[in-house]
């Protein structure tokens, strides 16, 4: 029998996608600036945890690769949270470098310019255009 690389009630915690991976998002720790997102196995997550630095599971070569070992733009870990759902890591990091292959800081300096929200409505009723509300323990919708 195979062991597992992580402990079972971590294990059991992550929900994985149909080819076992589970996203890791990448926040530099002290200022909140998110920096990444990449895909992580059991066997990823287990390497982050254990060795200090970031390790991913690379979808297009079909290999671990751990964050810097080429570019020297590492990932020192910090944390590592697992969401409500199990199905997102969050991954604080001290990030030496870019963290985007691009060379910039951050893998998001696109901006879509997004309509802005009115912190005044947060109150207002729902319109007809609105989602549902996502009060149930699950995220269900309960409206």
């Amino acid at each position: 029998m195979i062991e597992h690389p992580l402990p079972p009630d971590l294990a059991g915690a992550l929900k994985r996608d149909g080819a076992g991976l589970v996203a890791a998002i990448v926040q530099q720790h002290d200022t909140g600036e998110v920096l990444m997102l990449g895909w992580m196995d059991d066997e990823a997550l287990n390497r982050t945890l254990t060795s200090g630095r970031v390790t991913f599971w690379s979808r297009s070569r079909g290999e671990y690769w751990r964050k810097g070992d080429t570019s020297g733009h590492r990932q020192y870990v910090r944390s590592v949270a697992i969401d409500c759902d199990g199905d997102a890591l969050l991954v604080r990091v001290d990030q030496v470098g870019a963290a985007c292959h691009t060379g910039e800081r951050t893998c998001f300096y696109t901006d879509l310019d997004a309509r802005v929200g009115d912190p005044n409505d947060a109150g207002r009723d729902a319109g007809p255009d609105d989602e549902p509300a996502l009060d149930g323990p699950h995220g269900e919708a309960t409206s």
